[in-house]
C-alpha cells in the first residue's frame, strides 16, 4: 500500500472551555477520496482547517510528504500543496472575479506602478473554463454573482494551483445541481491523478456515493473509518450521534392538512429575467414547500416574499390586506425570513449570539419600544438558547466561532423568539448535521400544529417530499407544477417539471 501523503498524530485544539479536537489522528493516501462526516462540532472542519492552514493545533504532528507540516497561512498552505474551499464565504464582494482569484498574485501582471487589468482578466476566464465555468469572466464584480457562483469561482481559485491534497467544507451544499457536477469532475480527476481529497458533507447519500473512505468525528474525536465496502447508512449514522435516532425523522402522515385562512399572497409577481407572473397562496398551519433548480426563481420569489427585494409588477399581501414593501413591514406583520447566504444576509458573525437573537425581538423584551433592560433582554435571549440546544460557552459567544448547526439555530432563534406567526425559510437544513435537521424538521411540525405558515424554499428532494403539505415546483422564474401531499408522489414524478 502507498505511504500516506498527509498523517496527523495526536492533534489537540481547544476553544475556550470547548475541546474541539481530542488527540484526533488520520491518515490520508494518494488516489483517495475521503470523507470526513459528524454532527455540527464534532470536529471535522476544525481537523482540515488545522491541516489547510487556517489555525494551528494546540499540540500534536502534521507529516506533509514526510516532512514535517506547519503552514502559516492558507495561502502558505496552497502555495506547498494544500488547498481548501472552505464552508461560508471564501471571496472578497467589493473587488472583481479576477482579483478574487489572482489575490497576492498580481505580480505577472504588473507593468511598473500599474496593472494590465486586460491580461489578468484574460487570464481568469481560462482559469475558470478550464474547469467547465463559461458563464462567468473575470471582470465580473463579485458583489453581483449569487453565492452558488461565488463558491464556484472560489473552487476555481483553489484548483488553479493544483494541490495535492483538496479539502471541501460542505460546499457542495451551496451548489446546484449542475455546480455539484462540476465539483464532482474536478475530485474525481484529483483522484486519479493520485492527488487526494478531503470530502466533508452532511449528506450522508452524497457521501457514501463519492467517497472512497469515510471517517466518523463526535465531540472531538474520532470514532471510526469505514471502507467503501463497510458504506452502510444505519452504522454510520449510529456511529454520527452514538445512538439511533429517536423519533420521526421526516412527517409520518400522509394527509395536506392546513386553514382555510390564507395568511400571505403574492400576486402576479413579476422580476425581469427572474420571475414571470408568479402567484402563490400560504394558508395557515401550512408547510408550502418550493423546490426547483438553484436559477428557477425560489429564491428570488422568498426574497419578494419577505419585502427584501421590490417586484416590477404584482405585490405580496397578508391576510388583513396589508402589502409587504419592505423586511421592516415584514417584521411588523410577524414574518420571518432564514436566508440561504446565512452568514452573509441571516447574521452579523462579528457580533454575539446574545446580539444576534436579541436585535429581532427588540419589541419584545423592551419598554416602551425604547428602553432594553438587561433584566429583559437576557432571559430572552437564554429562552432561545435552551429551546433549541444552541452548543455555546455563553451568549456572549461570537457568532464566528459557532458550527453551522449552531449558527442556524441562532437564527431561527431570532425569529422564532418574536413569535412569527410565518415563516419564509431559505434552505433551512443547509451544512446541519442529521441530528440538527430532524430537530428542525420537528421543530416545524410543532410551528404547524400551532396554526403558524411555513414557506420552505429547498434543493432537496426528500426534505420537500418528507414535509411539505404541498410542493410547488418552478423553472425558468414560472411555477410549472404543484402536488398534494401523497405517499404515492415519486421524486421522478416531480423532478421532470423542474428540468
Amino acid at each position: 500500500m502507498n505511504a500516506p501523503i498527509l498523517t496527523l498524530k495526536n492533534i489537540n485544539k481547544r476553544f475556550g472551555s470547548t475541546i474541539a479536537l481530542n488527540d484526533v489522528s488520520l491518515e490520508v493516501y494518494p488516489g483517495e477520496i475521503r470523507g470526513l462526516i459528524g454532527e455540527n462540532g464534532s470536529g471535522k472542519s476544525t481537523i482540515s482547517s488545522i491541516a489547510a492552514g487556517m489555525q494551528k493545533a494546540d499540540s500534536g504532528e502534521m507529516i506533509f510528504n514526510g516532512e514535517k507540516w506547519s503552514p502559516s497561512s492558507m495561502i502558505d498552505a496552497l502555495q506547498h500543496g494544500i488547498g481548501m474551499i472552505v464552508q461560508e464565504s471564501g471571496t472578497i464582494q467589493g473587488v472583481t472575479v479576477a482579483e478574487n482569484i489572482f489575490l497576492a498574485e498580481m505580480e505577472p501582471f504588473k507593468k511598473g506602478c500599474f496593472i494590465n487589468r486586460r491580461a489578468m482578466n484574460q487570464k481568469a476566464d481560462e482559469v475558470l473554463q478550464n474547469i467547465g465555468i463559461e458563464n462567468v469572466h473575470g471582470s465580473d464584480m463579485m458583489a453581483a454573482l449569487n453565492f452558488q457562483t461565488r463558491k464556484l469561482v472560489e473552487i476555481a481559485k483553489v484548483v488553479m494551483k493544483e494541490p495535492q491534497i483538496l479539502v471541501i467544507d460542505e460546499t457542495s451544499t451551496a451548489l446546484s445541481h449542475d455546480g455539484r457536477e462540476l465539483m464532482y469532475k474536478v475530485i474525481n480527476r484529483f483522484r486519479d491523478e493520485g492527488k487526494a481529497v478531503l470530502f466533508i458533507s452532511h449528506d450522508l447519500d452524497e457521501i457514501m456515493e463519492v467517497c472512497d473512505t469515510l471517517t466518523v468525528l463526535r465531540d472531538g474525536k474520532l470514532i471510526r473509518s469505514f471502507t467503501k465496502d463497510e458504506f452502510e447508512a444505519d452504522a454510520i449514522r449510529t456511529s454520527m450521534i452514538g445512538r439511533e435516532l429517536e423519533g420521526d425523522y421526516y412527517r409520518s402522515d400522509y394527509t395536506a392538512t392546513r386553514r382555510d385562512e390564507v395568511a400571505l399572497k403574492a400576486e402576479h409577481i413579476t422580476l425581469p429575467g427572474r420571475l414571470n407572473d408568479v402567484s402563490i397562496e400560504l394558508h395557515k398551519g401550512e408547510i408550502v414547500g418550493i423546490g426547483g433548480l438553484s436559477h428557477c426563481g425560489m429564491h428570488d420569489l422568498g426574497k419578494v416574499l419577505f419585502g427584501a427585494e421590490k417586484p416590477a409588477e404584482g405585490k405580496v399581501t397578508t391576510e388583513d390586506g396589508v402589502e409587504i414593501v419592505s423586511p421592516h413591514r415584514a417584521m411588523k406583520q410577524s414574518i420571518g425570513y432564514v436566508s440561504k447566504d446565512r452568514d452573509t444576509e441571516s447574521l452579523n458573525l462579528s457580533a454575539s449570539i446574545r446580539d444576534n437573537i436579541a436585535i429581532a425581538g427588540f419589541n419584545k423584551y423592551s419598554v416602551n419600544n425604547f428602553f432594553i433592560l438587561n433584566s429583559k433582554e437576557k432571559p430572552y435571549v437564554q429562552n432561545q438558547i435552551d429551546a433549541l440546544s444552541i452548543k455555546c460557552s455563553d451568549m456572549n459567544q461570537q457568532v464566528s466561532a459557532l458550527s453551522g448547526g449552531n449558527k442556524q439555530k441562532v437564527v431561527f432563534g431570532k425569529w422564532i423568539g418574536r413569535e412569527s406567526e410565518i415563516l419564509i425559510l431559505d434552505c433551512p437544513t443547509r451544512g446541519v448535521d442529521i441530528g440538527v435537521k430532524q430537530a428542525m424538521y420537528q421543530l416545524m411540525m410543532k410551528l404547524k400544529n400551532e396554526g403558524k405558515s411555513i414557506l420552505m424554499i429547498s434543493e432537496e428532494m426528500p426534505e420537500l417530499m418528507g414535509m411539505s403539505d404541498r410542493i410547488i415546483i418552478m423553472k425558468d422564474g414560472v411555477i410549472t407544477k404543484e402536488f398534494e401531499r401523497s405517499a404515492e408522489l415519486s421524486d421522478a414524478e416531480i423532478i421532470k417539471y423542474m428540468i
